[in-house]
Parts: structure tokens; sequence; C-alpha cells
């Protein structure tokens, strides 16, 4: 899997090897304060097509977030 971040490439691996080595990923952190809209924003989109079990789960997670945030500090992403 692919990072758009290097570090995350040498960091962050796919133990069970189910993601391609080639396919990009995107991770989104609970510091990053747009994380829990973005995870709000495509839980929408599951929901416009019916995907109603996983929207919940991502809508779940952003609130888990939230509450993370509110004990931390937040800020924009950062290379």
């Amino acid at each position: 899997m692919k990072f758009t971040r290097d570090d995350y490439n040498r960091r962050i691996v796919d133990l069970e090897g189910k993601i391609p080595e080639d396919e990009p990923v995107f991770l989104l952190r609970a510091q990053d304060k747009h994380a829990p809209e973005t995870l709000r924003f495509y839980a929408k989109l599951l929901m416009e097509e019916g995907n109603v079990t996983m929207a919940e789960e991502l809508l779940n997670h952003a609130r888990n977030m939230i509450v993370w945030q509110k004990s931390v500090k937040v800020k924009s992403p950062d290379k």
C-alpha cells in the first residue's frame, strides 16, 4: 500500500497482505481537526448508495474522534 506520506509507507504495514503494494491509501488521524467531518461526509455518500451499516460505523467512529479531540490538542495536518 502507498500512503501520501513516505514516513507512513515505512511505519504502517498490512500484516495480512490484503492491500496490494501499489494501491494508494489515505490515513486520517483523530488529531486532524478535519477528520470527523470527513468521515461524516463519506458516511453520507454511503447512505446515499444504501450502505447503511458501513455509514453507521463511520458515524460512530467520527463521534469517537470528536470525544477524543476534546481531551487533546487538534491541528491541521502536516508533513
